[in-house]
């Protein structure tokens, strides 16, 4: 059960560009950061040097790319970089760089993942923060037939299906099962762009960067002769003959569905702004930014809500220990064994199951009209639960007793009732010295905190 850790960057390093809208000769830069940092971008341009949080709701356009805005500060064409730095597992990055967008490259992620593969990871001491889909959740724009799902799974997968208005591509998928595959399923897969769109794009004084190096144009809709020559010529390649609908490309491509991988790269860019990594399916129908960021913006306000995620506990698994075992490590009996079984313990960490019944002796004086669980019974069973957590690593565990040192930030969120199933999740908050344990504790009825408390034992030899 012990939780993977948080990793960065084994060092910085740089990609050199032009931007794909402002034709800028750029630098970004990624560097290493501290734990619990996220990903953040600072525009070193600038009187300054501002820093931006990439997250969601930063996003202030997503016409052409993902663009992140704070106030005057923005910059644009972020999500090839957030793709390479999710998929590959990096959790705190600071990236610098020195104009409002970064460099388009060769239209792809490959340049980055090369790059971290390069200087390397490296973990970190703070667990890594997953956030596991329980139930679906969905987001739908009815105009563009867009709609994003994402299902409870084991680990992060996406799908993505895209349908083109055109004869000559109508509809792909493609699809990504294991996160380990991206660097050479996914990351190589270039940006595209359609040649009715270019036209208005460069009337509008954008795309200036564009070119065949970094972007896969397809001649899909056919259109006068003169405006594909002048096209052709501002792309500097042979003109074409406007009555032959195909790709305008200097390199193949590398799949059939290449245009749909790509798109399956800008959802993983798009998530990366959601702050968490997650463990999920994402099946995307006709994704684009502009639905992928209205769903990463329901994700992170999801994530607010249940800031604490209950332990998952199935009732058909084989406890670790039951109420037989866990007698034999501590010392308390009827009508004080607060724990019923263990179902999940780490190193560190340890998930306990209470199931509260209308026979419980306290039910009697505490409101037998209406019985509530006493808040200072639940603050015992989670540290009964911190006691096993502790006892189960000594030699000799039944000739030990945890006893009361300190309780703080104590919470009662809810009330437990007759009939709930309490999960305690206990965690240690450092290595146990000189007899002495600090521990976090939470108590979860379904998806809810009911109460927690931080608390400090000793464990003391029976006399």
């Amino acid at each position: 059960m012990d939780t993977a850790k948080q990793t960065t960057l084994g060092g910085s390093f740089s990609l050199y560009g032009k931007g794909l809208h402002t034709g800028l000769s750029l630098t970004v830069t990624f560097n290493p950061a501290p734990e619990n940092t996220g990903y953040k971008i600072q525009r070193i341009d600038l009187e300054g040097e501002p820093i931006i949080e990439a997250i969601a709701e930063n996003v202030g356009d997503t016409q052409r790319g993902t663009v992140l805005q704070c106030g005057e500060v923005r910059v644009s064409t972020i999500e090839h970089g957030m793709s390479a730095l999710y998929a590959l597992g990096i959790d705190n990055c600071l990236i610098q760089v020195n104009g409002p967008e970064f460099p388009i490259l060769d239209g792809s992620a490959n340049p980055y993942v090369e790059k971290i593969n390069e200087v390397g990871i490296v973990e970190q001491n703070a667990p890594k923060d997953y956030y596991i889909i329980r139930k679906k959740i969905e987001v739908r724009d009815e105009e563009t037939g867009s709609c994003i799902t994402i299902l409870p799974d084991e680990q992060f997968s996406v799908t993505a299906m895209c349908s083109f208005q055109s004869k000559f591509i109508s509809s792909q998928f493609a699809t990504l099962d294991n996160i380990a595959n991206y660097s050479s399923e996914i990351a190589p897969a270039r940006t595209f762009v359609f040649v009715r769109d270019i036209m208005p794009l460069l009337e509008a004084n954008l795309i200036k960067g564009g070119d065949l190096d970094n972007a896969i144009v397809i001649y899909e809709k056919k259109v006068e002769q003169a405006q594909l020559d002048k096209l052709a010529d501002l792309l500097k390649v042979t003109r074409m003959d406007a009555t032959k609908i195909g790709y305008i490309q200097h390199k193949p491509l590398m799949w059939d569905n290449e245009c749909t991988r790509h798109k399956l790269l800008d959802i993983i860019g798009d998530m990366a702004l959601i702050g968490k990594p997650i463990k999920g399916r994402i099946i995307a129908t006709r994704p684009g930014h502009t639905i992928n960021n209205k769903f990463a913006r329901l994700m992170r306000k999801e994530i607010r809500k249940h800031e604490i995620q209950a332990p998952i506990y199935d009732p058909n698994d084989e406890p670790l220990m039951d109420n037989i075992r866990i007698r034999q490590l501590l010392p308390h009996r009827y009508p004080m064994q607060l724990i019923d079984k263990v179902v999940a313990m780490g190193a560190t960490s340890i998930v306990g199951v209470k199931n509260v019944t209308a026979n419980e002796p306290f039910f009697q004086g505490h409101f037998p009209e209406e019985p509530v669980m006493p808040g200072v019974l639940q603050i015992e069973a989670m540290a009964q639960c911190g006691g096993l957590l502790v006892l189960s690593q000594l030699e000799e565990p039944e000739k030990w007793s945890t006893y009361f040192l300190k309780i703080d930030d104590v919470k009662f969120r809810h009330k437990v009732v007759p009939g709930d199933t309490l999960l305690f999740r206990v965690e240690l908050l450092g290595p146990v010295r000189h007899g002495i344990s600090s521990m976090k504790g939470y108590m979860f009825v379904g998806d809810h905190v009911v109460s927690e408390a931080t608390f400090t034992a000793q464990i003391i030899k029976n006399k």
